[in-house]
């Protein structure tokens, strides 16, 4: 396995983490807690597709984990947002998180483009 895919598991495992750990913080309130629970679940299936991508048992496997880690965070990325507009969370605890998710979210859309162009 190559050192960049270590690095990478280890900033999505990070991610998942702060996910995590920014879920924790969140106001006890109705909304709050239902935009925790999309948050975590797919906030931390970042990580662990990837993980699940890393031993696929074929070409197409592996885009489908890989796919399915860069839906994810498209989809948590879209949480993030909505706890920073909704008020929630103030905008400055949350948008290193938005940021963090926009680059993951790239780093995966491209990982997908790339492993669809070789599999042909």
């Amino acid at each position: 396995m190559s050192s960049k895919a270590n690095d990478l598991s280890d900033r999505l495992y990070g991610f998942a983490l702060k996910i995590v750990m920014l879920v924790r913080r969140l106001p006890k309130e109705l909304a709050a807690y239902e935009i925790g629970r999309q948050i975590v679940r797919s906030g931390t299936s970042i990580a662990a597709n990837y993980e699940e991508a890393k031993g696929a048992f074929s070409k197409d496997d592996f885009i489908y984990k890989i796919n399915t880690s860069f839906k994810e965070a498209r989809e948590t990325n879209m949480w993030l947002k909505l706890l920073r507009d909704s008020g929630i969370m103030k905008k400055e605890e949350v948008d290193d998180m938005i940021r963090e998710s926009e680059e993951i979210r790239n780093i995966l859309g491209k990982s997908v483009q790339t492993a669809k162009r070789n599999s042909v």
